[in-house]
């Protein structure tokens, strides 16, 4: 059920990444896409901007921001991992604690180079669970990607395929707060894997819902904390920015084994707007 409206993000007009923040309840972190200035928008579940932090690094092509936990508390992974033209010789993984909504800028990012063990791959969508991201391609399978973050505060994370999604043009995953639920989405739908499943390599949805009806200019982010999913869009120049759609979703992963998931078609569900 679409439970709040296409809300406009003006200052947003590229809005990619969407994380739902662990320090502060009720704050969600979004960022614009490259060639921008590299700042996080704290905004309200309405949409509202509550605060504007500047990230004190030059970055390349961000595509994606995550909220986890991390040896400082609560931290924000920043995915610098956009290659459209599959040219760049490394993509990057930034982290930050996570910043209060009134700080200006944030502490100077811990970098993490990152090692594909085949070729380069271009991605926008990046999740956390516990010591190990993951990130999944943007093509037309969605491979899934391990990496183990090192124990210093810089290093190199060697990523290895463990699945592949069968989704095509991923621009966004998020794992939910509680660490159950991942969330992974393309232009046209949203697909919900339990956390455990992904992790082994299980690409097999126990749900999906179908956004083709919400009518997104540009459909990047996703994020989901068990009963709201939050989705971001890109704008046009005659949209005014990005926009922020919510929908009431409770779509609560299943406690069966993952053995019989594989065996089951997913769940799907059908928003209109």
């Amino acid at each position: 059920m679409v439970a709040g409206g296409s809300v406009p993000l003006p200052e947003l007009p590229e809005a990619s990444g969407l994380a739902i923040g662990q320090r502060t309840p009720g704050v969600l972190w979004v960022h614009n896409d490259s060639q921008n200035d590299a700042v996080l928008f704290a905004l309200d579940t309405t949409g509202a901007v509550r605060g504007r932090v500047r990230v004190p690094v030059e970055l390349r092509d961000w595509e994606d921001v995550s909220a986890a936990r991390c040896p400082a508390g609560n931290c924000l992974y920043i995915a610098d991992i956009g290659d459209n033209p599959l040219e760049r010789r490394q993509v990057q993984i930034l982290r930050v604690p996570e910043p209060a909504v009134t700080d200006t800028q944030t502490a100077t990012p811990e970098r993490f180079t990152v090692v594909y063990p085949d070729e380069r791959h271009n991605a926008e969508a990046l999740f956390v669970v516990a010591d190990d991201v993951f990130i999944v391609t943007k093509d037309e399978t969605g491979l899934l990607f391990r990496g183990r973050i090192p124990a210093a505060s810089s290093g190199v994370i060697e990523m290895q395929r463990i699945g592949e999604l069968h989704m095509q043009i991923v621009s966004d995953a998020e794992a939910s707060p509680d660490g159950q639920v991942v969330v992974v989405r393309n232009p046209n739908a949203a697909a919900f894997y339990r956390t455990a499943d992904l992790v082994a390599g299980k690409a097999v949805p126990y749900a999906r819902i179908s956004l083709e009806g919400l009518r997104e200019v540009q459909g990047e982010g996703v994020a989901f904390d068990g009963t709201m999913l939050y989705l971001s869009s890109e704008g046009r120049p005659w949209t005014g920015g990005g926009s922020l759609l919510s929908l009431r979703c409770t779509i609560a992963a299943p406690s069966h084994d993952a053995r019989v998931l594989e065996n089951a078609s997913p769940h799907v569900s059908h928003f209109s707007a």
